[in-house]
């Protein structure tokens, strides 16, 4: 590599240029990032991914997801809760969630005796479904039933347990991501309909996207910037090597996106 080339590689690592939501990034010590704008629950027409995809897959040294869902760490545990939902949620969010619970089947008695970020989870779930997404088309789970298949090793940037501990953290057992979830109800709705199209239409074609927002300032904080940090750093440690990095589409757009991050590391 000349060192006009070598100039390029170092000070311009972004390079979009697929049919999917993805961005190259080129970290110095010869290690090469393919990020992968995942949707964790996907349409049947965003299966099989594509063979360009599949194809870079095969010849990275490792697929790295945010968690390998694979195995059977569930966050709908027995959770103790400090009091009832109804009594935790005022006004027009309580009516809110109870349209949605009648609308999905789904009982306020047991809604009431699980943490806020619990019902936050299944009502997202729900939506999801709703809009004809299922958990076996999700870009992260394609990815990792092809990596099995082709023998490349897994690695996680913090894994289902550590997720989970996350939510478990959040003040007021995750009532602000439950109020956010009710509140931002049908921005949330247009928004995966958006990431839908990036993988079957048109991608974005840089990472300065301005998205609906669906967080309060501090939980994009904690879900999106706080981690997007953490898996630079991760990232930034690895070995030589090529490797497909499969995270939630968000992280690589927006405020605080991961690629940007990386970039100005």
């Amino acid at each position: 590599m000349g060192l006009l080339s070598r100039l390029i590689a170092f000070f311009s690592p972004l390079r979009p240029a697929y049919p999917w939501p993805a961005l190259d990034v080129t970290l110095p010590g010869g290690r090469y990032l393919h990020l992968v704008g995942s949707i964790h629950m996907g349409t049947p027409d965003m299966a099989p991914l594509s063979a360009r995809l599949l194809e870079k897959l095969k010849r990275a040294d490792a697929l790295i997801v945010e968690a390998d869902i694979r195995g059977d760490v569930s966050p709908f545990g027995n959770e103790a809760v400090t009091q009832p939902l109804r009594e935790r949620l005022q006004g027009e969010s309580l009516a809110q969630l109870e349209k949605f619970a009648g609308e999905f089947g789904l009982s306020l008695s047991r809604l009431d005796e699980q943490p806020a970020w619990q019902v936050a989870l299944a009502l997202q779930a729900h939506q999801a479904q709703r809009l004809g997404l299922r958990p076996d088309f999700g870009i992260d789970y394609q990815l990792l039933q092809a990596a099995q298949q082709f023998s490349v090793p897994v690695m996680e940037l913090e894994g289902a347990q550590s997720q989970i501990n996350l939510l478990r953290q959040l003040p007021q057992e995750g009532l602000s991501l439950l109020e956010d979830t009710l509140t931002h109800w049908h921005t949330n709705a247009r928004l995966l309909q958006l990431m839908i199209s990036w993988w079957l239409e048109t991608p974005p074609k840089n990472t300065d996207v301005t998205l609906p927002t669906t967080f309060s300032s501090d939980l994009y904080d904690v879900l999106m910037h706080q981690r997007n940090l953490q898996w630079r750093d991760y990232l930034s440690a690895l070995p030589p090597g090529r490797y497909v990095v499969a995270v939630g589409a968000l992280h690589l757009y927006g405020e605080g996106n991961l690629p940007g991050l990386l970039k100005s590391s």
